[in-house]
């Protein structure tokens, strides 16, 4: 398979053209093609296909082209085209891609001094091409794309020219370099060529002709007089002498490299092969992660590689006090330090830039733009030629400098725990840090891997008489007021988190603060919505703007603060109002209550619903179609629904504490999450102390409930009790049948089927006397388990048989999979081993359906034995590995170990 771009975009295979269909699939292909092996986000993707402003069913659309395509490659035997986190990856060999050879030779030309290869090579790359490059796609990317590709083309024959006019070639080049330069006729670079084929060429009148031209040209439409080089040859070729290059200045502006940097060996080796084929490379992160020590570490690793010389600009674009250099000041002092007279800069800045794509054309050279405020800022100092390796550093994600000019975007994160380590012992040395092992662990886990927290803390622990323990508990203590510093604002963690605050506006700013204070460890756009009272379109452009000046991260659907930062956004919020950050509170807790009993209603529609309130104006909950979607978002909002009913807590919003613990109670059963149904229930019995009844008689039966499943007995015995008693004091016999049912479980939890059997049936009485079928089902299929154990099989078999029926009548599918695994039991006890594992088959099927994980459990694990019964060794490994994964999940580590114990007598030979 061969993939063209460099002409009309094209997948040959075998020589045959495939057909790619319309021109946006093209550019779908081509926008991944560019970027092949690595990663293109779904938003980039649009932006290429459809610019900034794509319609409405773009992303639809846009996985109909990724469909199509993916099924196109694939029939013909192609490479895949594959979905990874945070978008779509072409995965192929890019030596396939005519661009990527063209790419791999012009580095490799690059890299030889040997002039005879360095032609040879060029002129393979340039056999590439076959026309203008990515011809028959459209939209702003692609022909940005273009131009630039045009540039990189015309660079590579401009190096191929001196190649071969380092090795003596000037007739045979002239016919080519005079199209060149009447294509280009402002191109220094091109004129110098052409001037000195021409002298070479015996017509030196011409070749001072046309550096007449060109002279007039600059100064009429630039301003500008030619540049020392090509002013150099002219005087040459006027005394008669052979041209030589003149020497030029090589600047060496890089700072010295940081001294205590550690780690970053993936970021390292990932700006190493981007530097191969990319000229650009973008730096991207928060304030203080340590974006300038990387490159800066890069830099003077492969300083070597550019003997042209290396520039470095602070461009202030996030600083304390100073304004954003301007693009013509940074071309100012960058053309100075290469040699251009202060008088011959132009005042212009499409002149100056211009003059500096000539000046450094033919150079080898490593431009580091630090601290950049905007691609704006950053595009005129942007070489024009391959031969030069860029890098970038800023808060902002430079998404059009990404897109337009194919810089490859590298986002910082910050240091795993062994790279702060590292870096806490090169600032403090082995011993101290060895002396120290607890504090130091404290330390990094405040820190949370924040490269300039943990400085800030190495600098404070170096004040005599400081112990690390005494800096953690600082830390842990005053939070991010330990990490600032009054007098040196770059030496503060909250004052570079600051500057990101600058451009943002009052709206983003507003919702910065916000998600300091909203529950949970990180959030969605429907969540966000709701906390900030905005429409979701402009919560995405508000989410977007602290994307971009790296205050907020996304990981897949998820926004994501560090905690350092969620810290500072929280200091920020108590400078609005009062009334601001209740209402965004009120919202966002009932967005998460609102959506979370929708979800509880899809797995157990038959459950009692609790009155509630409606949510607040503003809030939209969201819609979710399924059981399992509904899963999905409980299991994916679980922390954030525990830190609700915390934040409800704190607030006396006792109703809402109270309806989130009955509200994931069911999702906490079927999961065996008993721990936290344990600690929502604790949390939810103070709150109903403000609450009437039946909300204490409730609490008090299912937090009793939640202690017999977490085998604190006592506790469970006690609530239960005290629950009866409220629910007699009140007559509800509901609420009765229910505890009895509580009882049950406690006493079934302790091993005693006797005592669970009595008080079952106690339930069981009051369910039929009060026309309850659904529970009187329930109830018919607990006794008919405790019969059971008790070995009480006909009985047993009668009450499932008829708890079967009315499940099945009233479509309770929860409670036909509880009976099925009853009635797998009674046979698996009777001997019967083939009808026990036909019911626990179907109890499975049904556990696997609606998502009940803590009984399915049970249920494979039972289905074992009757298959090891049967000698069917294969089925019960599986059964058994599948019960010992669930029981891993849900922290039963004494079941975990006998599931364990059972497979590995399975490994045993058999008698």
């Amino acid at each position: 398979m061969e993939l063209r771009l460099l002409g009309g975009i094209a997948v040959l295979v075998d020589g045959r053209a495939l057909d790619l269909g319309p021109a946006r699939q093209r550019c779908v292909l081509a926008a991944l093609a560019v970027d092949a092996g690595h990663v293109v986000s779904v938003d980039r993707l649009m932006r290429r296909v459809w610019g900034d402003e794509p319609p409405l069913r773009a992303r639809a659309t846009l996985r109909n082209y990724l469909s199509r395509l993916r099924l196109l490659l694939a029939e013909a035997g192609s490479p895949a085209l594959t979905r990874r986190p945070g978008g779509y990856v072409l995965e192929v060999e890019r030596s396939t891609i005519d661009l990527h050879r063209f790419d791999e030779l012009c580095a490799e030309a690059r890299a030889t001094d040997d002039h005879d290869k360095r032609a040879a090579l060029l002129q393979r790359a340039l056999e590439q091409w076959r026309g203008e490059a990515l011809t028959g796609v459209t939209g702003d990317w692609a022909a940005a794309e273009r131009d630039r590709l045009g540039q990189q083309l015309l660079g590579a024959e401009c190096d191929l020219t001196d190649a071969l006019l380092s090795l003596g070639h000037g007739e045979d080049l002239v016919a080519p370099l005079s199209a060149r330069a009447a294509q280009w006729p402002l191109d220094e670079r091109v004129s110098a060529q052409f001037m000195l084929a021409l002298h070479r060429a015996g017509r030196t009148a011409d070749a001072l002709a046309h550096y007449r031209q060109l002279r007039d040209r600059l100064v009429e439409q630039l301003g500008t007089e030619p540049c020392a080089a090509v002013q150099d040859l002219h005087q040459h070729i006027l005394t008669g002498e052979t041209p030589t290059r003149p020497e030029r200045p090589v600047p060496r502006q890089l700072p010295a490299p940081p001294r205590w940097f550690t780690g970053r060996d993936a970021e390292l080796e990932a700006l190493t092969l981007s530097s191969a084929t990319v000229v650009i490379s973008a730096i991207g992160g928060t304030g203080g992660i340590g974006k300038t020590w990387l490159a800066l570490r890069w830099a003077h690793r492969h300083a070597a590689q550019f003997p042209d010389g290396h520039l470095f600009t602070d461009l202030r674009g996030f600083s304390a006090t100073e304004q954003p250099v301007t693009p013509d000041a940074a071309l100012f002092g960058f053309l100075t330090a290469l040699g251009v007279a202060p008088h011959h800069v132009p005042a212009e800045l499409h002149a100056a830039a211009a003059l500096y794509r000539t000046t450094i054309a033919e150079r080898r050279m490593l431009i580091v733009l630090d601290n950049a405020a905007s691609a704006e800022q950053v595009v005129p100092l942007l070489p024009g030629s391959p031969s030069c390796t860029v890098l970038i550093t800023s808060r902002h994600e430079l998404a059009s400098l990404i897109d337009r000019h194919g810089a490859h975007h590298l986002r910082l994160d910050v240091l795993a725990r062994h790279e702060s380590r590292a870096l806490l012992t090169a600032r403090l040395g082995v011993e101290r840090v060895a002396a120290e092992p607890g504090a130091v662990d404290e330390l990094i886990e405040l820190c949370g891997g924040f490269p300039l927290a943990l400085s800030i803390t190495t600098r404070i622990a170096t004040h005599p008489g400081t112990t690390l323990a005494e800096v953690a508990a600082e830390l842990r203590e005053f939070g991010l007021a330990t990490l600032d510093h009054d007098t040196d604002p770059a030496a503060s963690l909250p004052a570079v988190l600051s500057w990101s605050l600058r451009y943002l506006t009052d709206e983003q700013r507003t919702l910065f603060g916000l998600l300091g204070i909203s529950p949970g460890p990180d959030t969605t756009l429907p969540a966000v919505a709701s906390l900030i009272g905005l429409s979701p379109a402009r919560a995405r452009k508000a989410l977007t703007a602290l994307e971009e000046v790296s205050l907020v991260g996304r990981r897949h659907d998820r926004y994501v603060m560090h905690d350092l930062i969620r810290a500072y956004a929280a200091d920020i919020a108590q400078g609005l109002p009062a009334d601001v950050r209740e209402s965004a509170l009120v919202r966002v807790m009932d967005f998460h209550l609102h959506t979370a009993i929708a979800a509880d209603r899809l797995l157990d529609s038959l459950r009692p619903l609790v009155p509630v309130e409606p949510p607040a104006p503003g809030v939209r909950p969201l819609p979710l179609p399924d059981a399992a979607t509904a899963t999905s978002w409980l299991e994916a909002e679980h922390a954030t629904l525990i830190a609700t009913q915390r934040t409800a807590a704190a607030l006396g919003r006792h109703e809402l504490v109270w309806q989130l613990a009955w509200t994931l109670d069911t999702f906490h059963i079927w999961q065996g999450h008993r721990h936290t149904a344990l600690t929502m229930w604790q949390v939810a019995l103070d709150a109903a102390a403000h609450l009437p009844d039946p909300a204490r008689s409730r609490t008090h039966r299912l937090l009793g409930r939640a202690c017999s499943r977490t085998g604190l007995h006592d506790e469970a015995v006690g609530h239960l009790g005290q629950a009866l008693e409220l629910a007699v004091r009140h007559h509800d016999l509901t609420e009765q049948a229910h505890t009895h049912r509580s009882f049950a479980l406690a006493w079934d939890a302790q091993g005693n089927d006797r005592m669970a059997l009595e008080h079952v049936r106690h339930a069981l009485d009051l369910y039929h006397s009060l026309d309850q079928p659904n529970w009187e089902a329930d109830a018919l299929s607990a006794a008919g388990w405790y019969a059971a154990r008790l070995g009480e099989f006909d009985t047993a078999r009668e009450h499932c048989l008829a708890a079967l029926t009315l499940h099945r009548l009233h479509h309770n599918p929860a409670g036909e999979s509880a009976t099925l695994d009853s009635l797998g039991l009674i046979a698996q006890q009777t001997g019967d081993h083939q009808q026990a594992i036909g019911h626990y088959r179907d109890a499975i099927t049904s556990y696997r359906a609606h998502g009940n994980a803590y009984y399915f459990a049970e249920t494979l694990d039972r289905a074992g034995q009757s298959h090891l019964a049967l000698a069917q060794h294969d089925q019960a490994r599986a059964v058994w590995e599948e019960a010992l994964e669930l029981y891993r999940d849900q922290g039963r580590d004494e079941d975990a170990a006998r599931v364990r114990r059972q497979l590995d007598d399975l490994t045993q030979p058999q008698p």
